[in-house]
């Protein structure tokens, strides 16, 4: 079927990008392909197997997709930003996320790690990654962004989001820059409200834009909308960026010249499905200017957001050129990246393999750590293999709905055992209560010295007393930052630490051999900690990654 023949129900569902539960293609998301000419689907944790599994899942929706007689295969997305926010699993590459590589200060490691990243992508058959972050972390209580920034300098940010984009793009995956016009400096999460940024346009333009205006400069593919207000652009404080045309239209489309895909966020975002409603808000979001519709979950909202574009488009109250400027800019980006060509040959195999390059060692190499403080020079720490450390692991909890809880692991005992087996774990609730750090502190008896990993221990005030308490034991102390190096605001006594940034296997295996004299590391904290100058501390720059 010719592009100039598709209905306007087919139209409507190339600016759909859907979601589903489950390893398989469900009878409601084949239906939504099949029927409805659903153009995109986005994969979470929840879609992900083995990369095997994968490839098989990609291919089994791409064929639904061709046996529908689409014209051009499925935009199939998923958030590979790295570090803490990953849905890929076992199998494949744990790669260092956003602030690791700000640390790093290196622009071609930001790039080659993206260019991994969307190699493993395009082997599983997922095309579209949903990154890079571009916001400017400058709030320290941010609860969604934080070391998904790059870091807190807009130049910096920028030149980042350049590597990153470029390397994706290279890999043969199609590039999203998020979140529009900028989430770094709130203190809410629009996952549950609708937080606001209320600086001026003068402030906007010399932060948070900077690093949107070189993505677009340099050739980003689309561009993800924030659920955030900006009252200096849209003075209605009840809107969020993501249903105004003031932001989307105005300001990204016809002021900065962008000329790619415009995609929402998750609708079913609290900020969203609160106020005015999942559906309704997808449909005022494509009239405000946005071309591809994100509804993650449900099938009930996916459905009716499908029906009300199509009454809207129908009775008139939207003009048909806002979908065909939609579905023009979303076939122009699936002619870029995809082909029936590449994808149908998958389609004859009993069972297909990835490329061997998927959690391949060449990727391997690919991570960092930064050393922040070593003031008392406790690094290396010195034991003998008779003596005892104690390694305090606090519960890994899920600090905003944009990560995945199968992932959320703490790996520190486990790496400090590979490095000195003779150690002593103990387990504490997070946060923990006063009762939790007395049990803790009872058990230092006949240990050489103490390892933590904290949390975001700079918003949980039982996490920084008892790290306070940990450093009054008398023993040596090494934390580990495995969130937010911000961490270090809020224990300014404790004189040894390393930030790692993210929680995953590797940042903490080279930390911990950091803490033995075994690896040097490199880096410099790309934030600035408060209160950190006025006490005279200093961020060390030594070291290598892998």
């Amino acid at each position: 079927m010719a592009a100039k023949e598709r209905t306007l129900r087919q139209k409507i569902g190339q600016t759909m990008m859907f979601g589903f539960h489950g390893t398989d293609p469900t009878p409601e998301i084949t239906t939504l392909i099949r029927d409805h000419h659903v153009g995109g689907v986005i994969l979470f944790a929840r879609n992900i197997a083995e990369p095997k599994e994968v490839l098989r899942l990609t291919v089994a929706l791409q064929k639904i997709a061709y046996e529908a007689g689409h014209e051009l295969p499925l935009l199939i997305s998923i958030d590979q930003e790295n570090g803490i926010v990953r849905r890929l699993g076992a199998g494949t590459t744990l790669l260092p996320g956003n602030m690791a590589l700000g640390a790093a200060g290196d622009t071609s490691l930001v790039k080659a790690t993206a260019e991994a990243t969307g190699r493993e992508l395009k082997a599983l058959g997922i095309n579209y990654n949903l990154a890079p972050v571009l916001d400017v972390n400058n709030n320290p209580h941010n609860p969604v962004i934080g070391v998904r920034s790059y870091g807190e300098d807009p130049q910096f940010v920028a030149a980042c989001a350049a590597a990153a984009i470029h390397g994706f793009q290279e890999a043969g995956v199609a590039t999203c820059g998020k979140h529009f016009p900028g989430h770094g400096d709130t203190s809410k999460d629009s996952h549950l409200t609708l937080p606001m940024i209320p600086h001026r346009r003068e402030r906007l333009e010399q932060v948070e834009l900077v690093p949107f205006v070189k993505a677009i400069a340099e050739g980003v593919d689309s561009m993800m909308i924030a659920h955030v207000c900006f009252p200096e652009i849209e003075p209605d404080r009840s809107l969020p960026a993501t249903l105004s045309r003031r932001v989307v239209t105005d300001l990204l489309r016809d002021e900065l010249g962008f000329e790619g895909v415009i995609t929402t966020d998750c609708m079913e975002m609290k900020a969203i499905a609160d106020s005015p409603g999942t559906v309704e808000g997808t449909y005022r979001a494509f009239q405000a200017g946005i071309d591809l519709l994100f509804i993650s979950h449900t099938c009930e909202w996916q459905l009716g957001a499908i029906e009300r574009l199509a009454a809207g488009l129908e009775a008139g109250d939207t003009p048909l050129e806002r979908l065909e400027e939609a579905y023009g800019r979303i076939r122009k980006l699936k002619q870029k990246y995809l082909s029936w060509d590449e994808i149908t040959p998958y389609f004859a195999q009993q069972d297909p393999e990835p490329d061997a390059l998927v959690g391949g060692a060449e990727h391997e190499r690919l991570a960092r750590v930064t050393l922040t403080k070593n003031e008392a020079g406790l690094l290396p720490l010195t034991v003998s293999t008779d003596q005892t450390i104690a390694v305090v692991c606090l519960t890994n909890t899920m600090t905003s709905l944009v990560e995945d809880e199968r992932y959320l692991i703490n790996p520190l005992q486990r790496a400090v055992e590979a490095a000195h087996g003779n150690t002593r774990c103990l387990e504490v609730n997070n946060p923990p209560t006063a009762s939790d750090i007395e049990q803790v502190l009872g058990q230092l008896t006949g240990c050489a010295a103490v390892i933590i990993g904290t949390m975001n221990a700079h918003l949980a005030p039982g996490q920084a007393e008892l790290v306070n308490r940990l450093n009054g034991s008398g023993l040596p102390l090494v934390v580990i930052s495995m969130r937010t190096p911000y961490d270090l605001a809020v224990f300014p006594e404790v004189a040894t630490h390393i930030a790692a940034y993210e929680f995953t296997p590797a940042a903490l295996e080279i930390a911990v051999e950091a803490v033995f004299g075994k690896r040097e590391l490199q880096g410099r904290l790309p934030v600035t900690i408060p209160g950190a100058a006025a006490r005279g501390h200093r961020a060390h720059s030594r070291g290598e990654g892998r």
